[in-house]
């Protein structure tokens, strides 16, 4: 009577452990699929199928360099071919296509290589990683030299002219002239923020910190669907936490992720598109005339920033958790904040954390330990972080100067919080006077913060400069 009793419990212990085991599957096989069918088309041939499977390669060869199996040269277990086997499947499979030409349209937008070649392609794909396990894994200088290599990959797509120079070299290798290639040719979906993810795996990984994944868990996190575009940046444990965590479909989750979805979808398909029309561009910007048209540019210019960013981190967000998956959040009421320290803490939170971690945190403690004054060491790594936040949007004098423009705001912003810690403890003693004087910082900030938009805004600094004059009648 108690075995009979006792039953039906541990049957649906099974049924819970068989359908998280189908939904990591199924997130890895969305994934995958979902980095050839996002890919734009682009005027080099069958780019948008090499592209997506270059993103894969590279995710399999930088999982192969942190895993600690492959690193002892032992043979890859029957899991790992498994999934090896699964993701190759799926690029042989959309190869395929080529032959049900009105199918392949629905992954991929010109039609796919031929089958051979793409196996060609897998074949030199197992054997880069299988020497990635062998000689970068147990290697801290080979692993470096894979970031710095990722890093100048990165570097590549980002700076204009090495983007063209680029994108002659695939037009020659695929046939095609020279001549007209363009920086506008390659169009690598997610690529910064995957190589995010994969550079975080690596960091990781030398630390001793990074948890043993499988490729089949990699590839997810790596590529994961929802945040494949734009974020956000998840870690690796905190992904892997709830990509292994038991899961059955629930109805709170589910009614929390389309509400999620539905917010999203109404800041970035209404709200922002709307304010689109009246936000700072090249256009407004040589046809606005007099201050008060040029500040209204400026307002709608931050306002459609954040509700477009924040409206597809909403949608990201609420897909996953639809699957069981909690990404971190992006923004938390950023121009709500009464200084630019607490801004960056609120905005693109998981862009500013990954910086922090892996550059900011490093360099302020290199130069500690060369003795280095600290106000010296706050300039220096503020300023050089932010700098690297702005190129990485771009390589151009544009984001150079927006994210000096925010080096600099959080240098004073520091300099000032110093100075006054202990001198303005009477403050304490009055809540009126701390009401008022956090509502002029957040609208101080929320200024500092939309001026600066418009260095990012414009393509070009003399414009840019143009706007100032305007908006401040110079």
């Amino acid at each position: 009577m108690l075995a009979t009793e006792t039953s039906p419990p541990a049957a649906t212990g099974r049924w819970v452990l068989d359908q998280a085991q189908a939904r990591s599957i199924g997130l890895c096989v969305l994934s995958v699929l979902a980095v050839y069918a996002l890919q734009p088309a682009m005027p080099i041939r069958q780019m948008d199928f090499w592209l997506p499977t270059a993103s894969l390669v590279l995710t399999v060869v930088v999982w192969a360099a942190t895993s600690s199996a492959l690193a002892t040269h032992r043979r890859p277990d029957r899991a790992t071919l498994t999934d090896a086997a699964l993701i190759g499947g799926i690029t042989l499979g959309i190869a395929a296509l080529r032959f049900a030409e009105p199918l392949s349209m629905l992954i991929t937008r010109t039609p796919p290589p031929a089958v051979l070649s793409v196996l060609a392609a897998l074949a030199i794909a197992a054997l880069l990683a299988v020497a990635a396990g062998c000689i970068i894994g147990p290697r801290p200088a080979w692993t470096t030299a894979l970031v710095i290599a990722l890093v100048a990959l990165l570097f590549v797509l980002k700076y204009e002219p090495l983007t063209q120079a680029f994108a002659a070299l695939l037009r020659v290798a695929q046939g095609q002239s020279a001549a007209q290639a363009s920086a506008l040719d390659v169009r690598w979906l997610g690529f910064s923020y995957i190589c995010f993810r994969w550079i975080a795996a690596l960091r990781e990984r030398a630390l001793g910190r990074l948890p043993a994944m499988s490729l089949r868990e990699f590839v997810t996190y790596a590529v994961f669907a929802p945040a494949l575009i734009a974020g956000p940046i998840d870690r690796p444990e905190r992904f892997l936490r709830d990509l292994r965590a038991s899961f059955a479909f629930n109805w709170p989750d589910a009614t929390e992720g389309v509400r999620r979805i539905a917010v999203g979808a109404f800041k970035k398909f209404v709200l922002a598109d709307w304010l689109a029309l009246l936000a700072l561009n090249e256009v407004n910007a040589a046809q606005a005339q007099g201050a008060g048209w040029m500040w209204l540019l400026v307002y709608a210019y931050a306002w459609r920033i954040y509700l477009d960013f924040g409206g597809y981190t909403d949608m990201a967000i609420g897909v996953a958790r639809i699957f069981g998956v909690r990404l971190p959040e992006n923004f938390h009421r950023p121009y709500l904040k009464p200084n630019l320290t607490q801004f960056w803490s609120s905005w693109h939170m998981s862009l500013a954390q990954w910086f922090r971690t892996y550059y900011f945190n490093p360099l302020t403690r290199a130069l500690r330990m060369r003795a280095w004054a600290v106000p010296t060491i706050i300039f220096v790594g503020q300023v050089t972080t932010m700098l690297l936040i702005g190129v990485w949007h771009g390589v151009t004098l544009n984001f150079a100067l927006w994210g000096l423009w925010h080096g600099v705001g959080l240098f004073l912003h520091n300099r000032w919080a110093d100075f006054a810690k202990g001198r303005l403890t009477a403050m304490q003693e009055r809540p009126r006077l701390q009401v008022a004087i956090s509502a002029a910082g957040v609208l101080l900030t929320f200024h500092f913060v939309a001026l600066g938009w418009v260095w990012f805004a414009l393509p070009d600094a003399a414009l840019s400069l143009g706007v100032f004059r305007k908006l401040f009648g110079l």
